[in-house]
């Protein structure tokens, strides 16, 4: 199968110049090492009528281009039940009847990181088991053998995070992020991530499970976020930070993706341009302040 690297958006709403600045190191990544470049969309929650239209739309402007269809995650469930199956064949799930208030009132786990889930539901008897099924529906917990594990990423080194039992499938019945992205980028060839860095926390649990399920870990790059003024990650409420609020402002797509560019210290114009320029140890590795273009 043939390497990619991804971008891979939830469709909750317009894209940010945050996000589409990662899009465009996602491409160059993918791009300069001769790798395919795939779009995903990743709408198994939050997902915003007319909202994937309109990524793919803005990521077009700026001269995104992607090899194949654009894949969606609720296409795919056969995948994700697959893997869940081999894990519960290998004796490692169990169902969680937790609510996420009685996760965070309930004591944590002698020398449980922080954050970790607590273990509550890891050893019910069968008779609290049969109760707790009459009482809700459960969630499939991952039963993680590790407190921790750590991964390689291009630009941060050696990362060690929290490793916990992590769910795989929500009480609604829909897959977590965390099991599907897995399965995702193992079964579309992706042996490359560049994205946040924002979620370098998630990486270790991803990589983790990728190694029960027998899929190797991709090339991880953890790119820096753009922020307000303020430091604080940029979002919606921050005014004209979408391609469609800058175009009204007076401020066409061309020019969004240059102040992009230029931020990554690299030339004005179309995308096959700044590759030629793109070299991934010179890249600014500290928070970009967007102050409009």
């Amino acid at each position: 199968m043939t390497s990619a690297g991804r971008f891979a958006p939830s469709p909750s709403g317009d894209l940010h110049v945050g996000n589409l600045r990662t899009a465009i190191l996602a491409w160059l990544f993918a791009r300069s090492t001769g790798r395919k470049f795939l779009l995903r969309v990743e709408d198994l929650d939050r997902a915003r009528a007319g909202a994937e239209a309109d990524q793919l739309r803005d990521l077009e402007a700026i001269g995104i281009t992607w090899d194949g269809d654009v894949v969606r995650q609720t296409a795919r469930g056969p995948y994700y039940a697959d893997a869940i199956s081999r894990l519960e064949a290998a004796g490692l799930t169990y169902e969680c009847f937790c609510t996420r208030r009685e996760i965070q009132e309930a004591p944590s786990a002698p020398h449980a990181p922080q954050g970790a889930y607590p273990g509550t539901c890891r050893r019910l008897g069968l008779a609290e088991l049969e109760f707790k099924r009459s009482t809700r529906p459960a969630s499939i917990r991952l039963r993680a053998d590790v407190a921790q594990y750590t991964v390689r990423d291009l630009l941060h080194g050696t990362y060690t995070g929290v490793v916990d039992d992590l769910v795989l499938r929500r009480n609604d019945g829909v897959t977590a992020y965390n099991l599907a992205v897995v399965v995702d980028d193992a079964e579309q060839g992706i042996d490359q991530v560049v994205r946040g860095d924002d979620l370098l926390p998630s990486t270790p649990r991803q990589a983790f499970l990728a190694a029960l399920l027998n899929i190797p870990s991709p090339e991880y790059a953890h790119v820096p976020l753009v922020v307000n003024a303020d430091g604080v990650r940029l979002a919606k409420r921050d005014g004209a930070v979408t391609l469609r609020d800058l175009a009204a402002a007076g401020s066409p797509a061309a020019a969004v993706r240059n102040r992009l560019l230029e931020s990554l210290g690299l030339p004005a114009g179309p995308l096959e341009k700044a590759l030629g320029a793109f070299d991934a140890s010179t890249l600014p590795l500290e928070p970009w302040v967007w102050r409009g273009v």
